[in-house]
């Protein structure tokens, strides 16, 4: 499964330990996971055309090998609505460290989930599950399985979370598409399995999921060290 292409950008981001965001939804997006439409854009000049060939709203982040926790530094903006809104997100992230230019994506929608990977010196390649977004630390709402993933798994995994009800429909609101998050965490555990020399942990928080499917609104992905693998 892994191609010349997706080794390559593990290779290109070795440096700085990680892998900035277009470069990690691009690999997901060749691994056939969900991905919402996407652009990096270097200047302004190429942020108005990515933004009007993805059309507004839309979402926007810095891209800087020394930001890894972008919303930390109010690296993150979502609903944009027009082009001078776009304009000054650029101007005020482009005074970042490092910057390297800004993350464009289509807006999505849906219930926040994470989904996590680490390889563990033990046990090996671990995933977990849980109830995403900013507050996921607090709440700490996650199921943890050993790779690869069954169907079994994923089904006690979703049953286990305080918050699965979220899931289901809760007060009113349309249950999630599970069998398209269940091929979504099978497909992950597969790349999980294959990348796992490369990698030391995956984050992708939010995978945001509603009745029509789900997708990763944000990915990260942290490589290992040269004497790790």
């Amino acid at each position: 499964m892994l191609s010349r292409e997706m080794i390559d950008i593990f290779e290109r981001s070795r440096t700085i330990g990680w892998v900035l965001e277009p470069e990690a939804k691009e690999f997901f997006r060749k691994a056939g996971l969900p991905v919402p439409r996407f652009g990096w854009a270097k200047d302004v000049t190429e942020a108005e055309k990515i933004a009007a060939e993805i059309g507004f709203p839309l979402a926007a982040k810095v891209v800087s090998p020394a930001v890894v926790h972008k919303s930390e530094v109010q690296g993150v903006a979502i609903g944009i609505a027009g082009i001078d809104e776009l304009h000054a997100f650029y101007e005020r992230v482009a005074l970042l460290p490092e910057f390297a230019g800004i993350h464009i994506e289509e807006m999505v929608e849906g219930i926040e989930l994470i989904v996590g990977a680490k390889i563990d010196h033990q046990f090996g390649p671990i995933v977990l599950v849980g109830i995403g977004g900013t507050s996921v630390e607090i709440y700490q709402d996650v199921a943890i399985r050993m790779a690869p993933l069954t169907q079994r798994d994923i089904d006690s995994m979703l049953g286990e979370l305080k918050g699965g009800r979220l899931l289901t429909g809760y007060r009113g609101k349309e249950a999630v598409n599970f069998d398209d998050l269940s091929r979504v965490l099978l497909a992950f555990s597969e790349v999980l399995m294959e990348i796992a020399p490369y990698i030391e942990s995956i984050d992708l928080n939010p995978l945001l999921c509603s009745k029509d499917g789900c997708t990763i609104a944000d990915a990260r992905i942290m490589l290992a060290s040269e004497t790790g693998r």
